[in-house]
């Protein structure tokens, strides 16, 4: 049986299931925060002075501050183009009967929770007045307008393998950017960061159990989509990140060696999330594999040594490259 039927098939069976991932990994609509809970109130009287004291705090914040909060924020206003990537992927399918199935539900509610995340930094960075809006508006629309290849194709289990990861690592980039801002003294800033990692965090727990799921559905089929998307590497859903004027990815490489001098997300990361994931989904110890998975399981086991060795080798650039999203404000 070709490959992706025997893919469809498996995403059929487990269909019902995601229900309960919603509720378990999703928070209600209702009830959940929203951008207006952490930004000035435009209705009330005192907004303009809430604007004044927010604007005040976000002096206190540095250039390499300022450049990963804009990535950041740009990488979440993209939004557009990841729904539609998820949406054209194998057995998640919303047109005729199957609109209103499990997976493109979750698709869809996914997406209005991280839709919040570029609402609110959007508006933050409006109103610090600390970066080029127009710049930055430029870069978001070039990002959504070059769309992104993760490597995944439409095969389920290479972006589930893809989300499993890159969901953490966005956890992990918010969460220090949050850490950084509260240790100046941005209370507020680093609350918003913070909730923003939350729900990074619950996406990364809720991608990671459909890995687990297919893998007790089709393990050889999973541990080979989970070793091809690591030869591949996982790139940033920003990869193609670029400045006005400039040429695609030549920005996104220039923000990656900001995000590594500053800490907030380095090849350490990288490795560490890989060692997580082989370990939740215990890839050491899976059973009835074909020869060829099995040869993949073992390319996964060694790989985090592999790159840690690589990893020390490598030498970062500390030069501090210029953006035009936040030069205009002759910050240093």
């Amino acid at each position: 049986m070709p490959t992706k039927n025997i893919r469809l098939e498996v995403m059929q069976a487990i269909e019902p299931q995601v229900e309960g991932f919603m509720e378990s990994f999703l928070i209600p609509i209702e009830d959940i925060w929203q951008p207006s809970d952490f930004l000035p109130d435009s209705e009330n009287e005192g907004f303009l002075d809430a604007v004044a004291d927010l604007r005040g705090e976000s002096k206190e914040l540095g250039y390499d501050f300022w450049v990963t909060m804009v990535a950041d924020t740009i990488t979440e206003e993209a939004l557009p183009t990841y729904e539609s990537w998820l949406m054209d992927v194998e057995g998640i399918d919303q047109h005729g009967e199957n609109k209103t199935n499990g997976w493109s539900k979750w698709v869809r509610a996914w997406t209005g929770e991280e839709n919040r995340h570029g609402d609110v930094l959007n508006k933050y960075l409006y109103l610090s007045g600390r970066v080029n809006m127009r710049e930055v508006e430029i870069t978001t629309q070039h990002l959504i307008s070059d769309g992104f290849d993760i490597g995944t194709d439409r095969d389920p289990y290479k972006n589930f393998v893809y989300t499993s990861f890159q969901e953490l690592a966005t956890n992990i980039s918010h969460k220090r950017v949050g850490q950084m801002a509260k240790k100046k003294g941005n209370v507020l800033l680093g609350k918003m960061c913070t909730i923003i990692a939350g729900d990074e965090m619950r996406h990364h727990l809720a991608y990671r159990e459909f890995v687990k799921t297919i893998m007790g559905e089709d393990p050889s089929g999973m541990m080979l989509a989970f070793a091809d998307m690591m030869k591949k590497k996982i790139v940033m859903p920003a990869h193609f990140l670029r400045e006005s004027g400039g040429t695609i990815g030549t920005a996104f490489e220039n923000f990656s060696n900001c995000a590594q001098r500053l800490g907030v997300y380095t090849a350490q990361d990288y490795i560490d999330i890989l060692k997580k994931l082989n370990a939740y989904w215990q890839i050491d110890s899976v059973r009835s594999l074909s020869d060829e998975a099995e040869k993949a399981r073992d390319y996964l086991v060694k790989l985090p040594d592999r790159l840690q060795r690589i990893s020390e080798r490598i030498q970062h650039p500390q030069d501090q490259y210029r953006f035009k999203w936040v030069e205009a404000n002759g910050m240093v």
